[in-house]
């Protein structure tokens, strides 16, 4: 059976503020990676049916082992759809090798004009079992925290 998974928050930014966010190589490698953790995008291509490879680094792995080594999440994730400045839709497959990792997850993130900013509404369907739901949602909050926090400075 697939489970969805899903956080959101209102972000004090226009809506174009926060899609630029989403398809801006440094500003991902800043705001993506949820507390405890680092990235680096390896291949960038901004377009449907383009897409990123990203290594996501663990800073401390002694409580959160990866999914790909012992430091490390490694996520090829491709453009499915992209309409400014509402939602961009990700399918992203883990590199790892055991297969409670394996498949395609989706990545929705929708964009709503919420009087002077943006409500953000990350929904994640088809999320490998091997990915624990509470931890999932917590890192979705935390990489929307930080999102909120790069727009919000940036404005």
């Amino acid at each position: 059976m697939s489970r969805t998974d899903r956080a959101g928050r209102v972000i004090a930014a226009p809506p174009a503020t926060v899609y630029g966010a989403l398809l801006d190589r440094e500003s991902l490698e800043a705001w993506l990676p949820p507390d405890g953790m680092r990235g680096r995008v390896e291949r960038w291509d901004p377009r449907p049916g383009g897409g990123f490879r990203m290594v996501l680094t663990y800073l401390d792995s002694t409580d959160s082992p990866g999914k790909t080594s012992e430091s490390t999440d490694v996520v090829d994730v491709g453009f499915a759809d992209l309409v400014p400045p509402e939602r961009v839709v990700q399918r992203a497959v883990f590199e790892a090798d055991d297969p409670s990792y394996a498949g395609t997850m989706t990545m929705t993130w929708h964009l709503a004009a919420a009087g002077d900013g943006t409500e953000v509404t990350v929904t994640a369907t088809d999320v490998p079992p091997g990915i624990d739901q509470a931890d999932h949602e917590a890192g979705i909050a935390s990489s929307l925290a930080n999102l909120a926090s790069y727009v919000e400075t940036a404005s």
